[in-house]
């Protein structure tokens, strides 16, 4: 009489990694293919960089140290931040009422009509598309040089971005409140404004301030084409090739940035959001 050998523990290979489908292939094949464009089409170069080594190095020969003479760098460096921060701050806060009636018509939560619906998406979309710097060029020639022009601007394209994201948070909101105000008989005014906008105001404040950090550095770009601010000083000390004054600029650009994020993330832990 024979008796079976006992089965060995432990010795079942281990279950084989199914190869990559055909569409996995074809995606990274894509992904592959559009980096090489890309490459191709840039003129991405590193040896061209390293070639270039001793520029960068004139540059900042030229840059360092900063020049921080108080009366002629210095002061009127504070005094352009403080422009380009009134730019940033305007530029949110004035957005905001046509930002939140937007979003309220883009939303599926508190919009009934799909015309509505459409239109208001469209208009988001567009002044989404339309960069701020493309804004701050039509309002230039509309208004002239200065910081009325940044200001328009950012007014005009923060209320594409805001909508939009506002509208996004709207329509995450629970059906419950609002169901129960529908079958109660109140209007989608009432929904929105008795179960939609409480339920999103922590998320829409936080949006808010988000969007206020973003634009105090657009409105350092927007001073490059003439809107006023730093970046207009920037502008011209590498006009004229003061690259230690830009450095100057710079710095205060960076004192600026930190204040107001951690001024931000103050108003975050405050409300909670």
């Amino acid at each position: 009489m024979t008796t079976a050998a006992p089965e060995r523990r432990g010795t079942s290979e281990p279950p084989r990694r199914p190869w990559p489908s055909a569409i996995t292939l074809g995606i990274a094949a894509v992904v592959v293919a559009l980096h090489v464009v890309a490459w191709n089409a840039t003129g991405f170069s590193p040896a061209a960089l390293v070639a270039g080594w001793e520029g960068i190095a004139d540059f900042f020969a030229e840059a360092l140290p900063p020049d921080l003479t108080w009366d002629d760098v210095v002061r009127p460096s504070i005094d352009a931040a403080v422009v380009t921060l009134g730019i940033g701050l305007l530029g949110t806060t004035l957005s905001v009422p046509f930002a939140l009636v937007l979003a309220l018509l883009a939303a599926r939560a508190t919009t009934r009509g799909s015309v509505t619906y459409q239109l208001a998406r469209g208009v988001l979309s567009f002044l989404r598309a339309v960069p701020d710097i493309v804004f701050a060029l039509v309002f230039i020639t509309a208004v002239g040089l200065g910081p009325f022009a940044g200001v328009l601007a950012l007014v005009f394209h923060n209320t594409g971005v805001m909508g939009k994201l506002w509208a996004e948070a709207m329509e995450e909101t629970e059906l419950g409140p609002r169901d129960a105000l529908r079958v109660a008989g109140a209007s989608r005014a009432q929904q929105a404004v008795h179960a939609v906008l409480p339920a999103t105001l922590p998320q829409l404040v936080g949006l808010l301030l988000y969007r206020f950090d973003v634009n105090v550095r657009s409105s350092l770009v927007l001073g490059l084409v003439g809107a006023g601010g730093i970046g207009f000083l920037i502008n011209q000390s590498i006009k004229l090739f003061r690259f230690d004054e830009m450095v100057t600029h710079l710095l205060v650009v960076l004192v600026l940035v930190i204040a107001v994020d951690q001024l931000s993330a103050l108003i975050r832990r405050r409300l909670g959001v």
